[in-house]
């Protein structure tokens, strides 16, 4: 019997998924929340109020040792060098081919878990890389610096959202108001010791991502839904997550970007430091800076109420096929179908009319910039 259901991991809050009726579904090798309300409620619940997600099946891995820095440059896009202990990177890892292995966070950590001279990082990985990016990385260990993974015995959850400061304000020593955006601090919450929160989220609404130790992640979760009571605080899956970063133009690995596609074209050149002296693909994405790319992954509303599907082909108004939906959605938050696709580069222009095929359809489009939201 091959049941693969039996195979799912599950995090340390999986039970209390249940307990609230989500629905649950397979993601990344994990049981996971996809919705608890429906994703339409719990969407704008993040945009207006504040959301509780678990997002335990992420991935950490500690880099650390006198040359922990050597290695982040390496196989990081941007400059960690830039980093100052407390604070927080968006990066891609690029592959040997011009494509990308996956994006990360890097998070600059203090020192005292280090010897003198070492540095100590915790770089955060995407659930369905776990694997790939560890092993990435260890090929191209040829520094003083260690790698450990502690993705298993590591819990996070993220509070997303407007009120998100003042239900974690409450129950928490660390100063939330002196935070900066991409910046963390440890301390104590709800009586946990040693809590990482980052002012970080892939959501747009603002708010925290707080780290734990599996153990202590139900009381952690339990506390901040009390916490967040009077602010009207719901648990959120995975569905509303998708619409939150759709809205904001956020790029989904495996879908926007991947193994083939260039942080050039994918418009992650914010995050590509080609001015750096080495790291993996660096002389292809100079190339692409100075030559310009053949295509460019763009956004797009449809004038249709048809929703846009990753892979439907996008065409000219010729009928000629000129790229691929990578990402659509109904956006709760204005009432229309939004996806972002890749186009060639001469269709990439604001305002340029597209057509996504759906079927025998031909969805009239317009290309548009992200974020199609704004955020106060």
């Amino acid at each position: 019997m091959n049941d693969s259901t039996t195979t799912l991991k599950t995090t340390a809050v999986t039970n209390e998924h249940r307990n609230l009726g989500a629905k649950m579904a397979a993601f990344a090798g994990y049981d996971m929340p996809i919705s608890y309300a429906g994703i339409q409620e719990e969407h704008l619940c993040v945009r207006e109020k504040v959301g509780l997600f678990d997002v335990s099946h992420m991935g950490e891995f500690i880099v650390r040792g006198k040359q922990a820095l050597d290695l982040i440059q390496a196989i990081s896009s941007n400059d960690a060098s830039k980093l100052i202990i407390g604070q927080a990177q968006y990066a891609c890892i690029p592959n040997d081919d011009g494509g990308i292995v996956d994006d990360f966070l890097v998070y600059r950590l203090d020192e005292d878990m280090c010897s003198e001279g070492e540095q100590a990082f915790m770089l955060v990985v995407n659930a369905s890389n776990i694997e790939k990016d560890w092993n990435w990385i260890k090929s191209k260990n040829t520094f003083d610096a260690r790698m450990i993974n502690i993705s298993d015995q590591t819990g996070l959850l993220a509070l997303q959202g407007p009120k998100a400061k003042a239900a974690l304000g409450k129950i928490t020593d660390i100063d939330l108001e002196g935070m900066k955006y991409y910046h963390f601090g440890k301390g104590s919450v709800a009586g946990i010791e040693n809590v990482l929160v980052s002012a970080t989220g892939y959501t747009g609404a603002g708010g925290f991502e707080l780290y734990v130790q599996n153990d202590q992640l139900k009381a952690l979760w339990d506390a901040l839904m009390v916490a967040g009571e009077e602010f009207g605080i719901q648990p959120i899956g995975l569905g509303a997550r998708d619409t939150l970063r759709l809205e904001m133009g956020f790029c989904l690995y495996g879908n926007d970007i991947d193994d083939t596609t260039s942080p050039i074209e994918a418009g992650l050149g914010w995050i590509t430091k080609t001015k750096k002296e080495y790291f993996s693909s660096i002389e292809i994405f100079r190339k692409h800076r100075t030559e310009g790319t053949g295509r460019k992954l763009v956004g797009f509303t449809l004038e249709d109420r048809r929703v846009p599907r990753h892979d439907y082909k996008i065409e000219n108004e010729a009928g000629v096929e000129i790229g691929k939906v990578t990402s659509g959605t109904q956006s709760p938050s204005l009432g229309i179908p939004i996806g972002l696709g890749y186009v060639q580069t001469e269709y990439s222009k604001l305002d340029t009319h597209i057509f996504v095929v759906a079927g025998k359809k031909r969805l009239k489009a317009k290309v548009c910039k992200p974020p199609f939201i704004s955020i106060k």
